[in-house]
């Protein structure tokens, strides 16, 4: 017996309304969506780790999801791990012309080009099929991580010519976004419209990262570990001097910060 054919047959006796688990029993499509999140992150911390038999295993972990997804939709009658499994075949093909026909692309430029080409008249295609006014940003999934919904946002507008011409412009924008959030906090206005303005901003990084090709979520990964290494360093230090984070001013903790900066890369 193949691994993925014992997977789905302990998926089944897990599922099983005499013999089975009673917490996997009671599960529903809606009810482990929370957990599915948690294990893509665990996967992605595998990976930022480097640890490679954490990663086997997160991976393994994310795959009982859709299996798990599947064996619901399937006592459902909406479809089956082998239709998942066929839906994505049938798409990688479908996207890869130049693998799989006779496209022509001579870089990994041309290929995202063509990806969002064919993605773009698929689109189209569906919106036909459901014989609806569908509106280009409706199928963008609103509950990605925020910075990763922006980000997407502004590429499907950006597909259609909606975009900016220099990064410069971005620039200047983030500015203009800056100064209202500044008057907005000066003016004490209410905090419905200091988040608001700070929203924007937010949502101007993140468009200046896409613009040049950058992933904010990993920029922002990227600003957390610095700040935990510097940190880390700051506390470290103290303890060396007997002493600890509340028994120093902030003076002292910005003077070894300023030294972090220069000593950890």
């Amino acid at each position: 017996m193949k691994e993925i054919e014992r997977l789905l047959l302990i998926m089944k006796s897990l599922r099983d309304p005499q013999q089975g688990c009673p917490w996997d029993r009671e599960q529903t499509i809606d009810s482990i969506k929370g957990y599915t999140i948690e294990e893509t992150y665990e996967l992605i911390d595998a990976i930022d780790r480097n640890d490679v038999d954490d990663i086997k295993d997160e991976l393994g972990d994310l795959l009982f999801h859709i299996i798990f997804y599947s064996e619901m939709a399937d006592e459902n009658g909406y479809f089956d791990f082998n239709s998942v499994v066929k839906q994505v075949n049938d798409k990688l093909e479908r996207r890869h012309p130049h693998v799989f026909s006779d496209a022509q692309v001579d870089n990994s430029e041309q290929v995202k080009e063509l990806w969002e080409k064919i993605k773009k008249e698929e689109r189209n295609e569906s919106d036909n099929d459901n014989q609806s006014e569908k509106k280009l940003l409706d199928d963008v999934a609103k509950h990605m991580p925020a910075l990763q919904t922006a980000a997407r946002l502004q590429k499907r507008a950006a597909s259609i010519g909606f975009d900016w011409d220099r990064s410069e412009d971005i620039l200047d924008k983030l500015d203009e976004e800056l100064k209202e959030l500044r008057e907005a906090i000066k003016l004490k206005d209410n905090i419905k419209h200091i988040i608001e303005e700070l929203g924007d901003l937010i949502f101007c990084c993140v468009n200046l990262a896409r613009y040049c090709h950058i992933d904010s979520e990993l920029a922002l990964r990227g600003a957390n570990e610095k700040f935990i290494k510097r940190f880390n360093y700051i506390e470290e230090t103290l303890r060396e001097n007997n002493k600890t984070l509340e028994e120093s001013t902030l003076e002292e903790m910005d003077a070894l910060w300023d030294e972090a900066k220069t000593k950890l890369i």
